[in-house]
């Protein structure tokens, strides 16, 4: 993958926010299996940008950070969707969701190094609110555990990808640095249509 491709693949993230904040905040999941949960993270910019950032950013914290955010963030993002599919109420949950878009962008603009333990938190509390959206779907599944083992699968892979390209540009410091400009863009933009 050239440098070019990069690029056309950071700006096309980062400009498909363009559409709604809530695009895969249906809350109409009737019937709903693992294909269901699986495209859930993909349909929603505000998830895929998260979860993507979460990937590179943990390239750039390395060593051990380079696998604990990524499980950090699944693992915690997991439970808040148990915790949602029970009723748990969450207020502000689309602010908050463009909010961690928004603040993971400015730590990739930044290269944010902070201790892997802290960054941990800081995942997990992220994970937390896209769990939370994710979980709010699981009751109206028609398989929860199956719907839930999808959007599961679909957030690991992200970040995986998002590990990948963060490593094939970890040489080009500014071309993360512009990738996290541009999400911290999106992030800001969904931020404002939610208020």
């Amino acid at each position: 993958m050239n440098i070019k491709s990069i690029n056309a693949i950071i700006g096309i993230t980062a400009f498909s926010a363009y559409g709604t904040a809530a695009q895969a905040h249906t809350f109409g999941a009737e019937g709903a299996g693992f294909a269901e949960g699986f495209i859930h993270p993909f349909i929603g910019v505000d998830h895929l940008l998260a979860m993507l950032a979460i990937g590179i950013w943990a390239v750039q914290l390395g060593h051990k950070a380079l696998w604990r955010l990524p499980v950090a963030f699944v693992g915690t993002m997991s439970l808040s969707a148990l915790l949602a599919s029970y009723g748990l109420n969450l207020p502000l949950l689309e602010f908050a969701i463009a909010a961690t878009v928004l603040l993971l962008g400015v730590f990739l603009m930044f290269s944010v190094r902070l201790p892997v333990v802290t960054s941990m938190l800081i995942a997990g509390l992220f994970a937390s609110v896209h769990g939370y959206a994710h979980g709010l779907e699981m009751p109206q599944a028609g398989s929860p555990l199956f719907y839930g083992a999808g959007f599961i699968v679909a957030t690991s892979l992200v970040h995986a990808f998002g590990i990948t390209m963060a490593v094939l540009i970890k040489r080009r410091l500014w071309l993360t640095r512009a990738g996290g400009l541009a999400i911290a863009a999106a992030g800001l933009y969904l931020t404002t249509i939610t208020i």
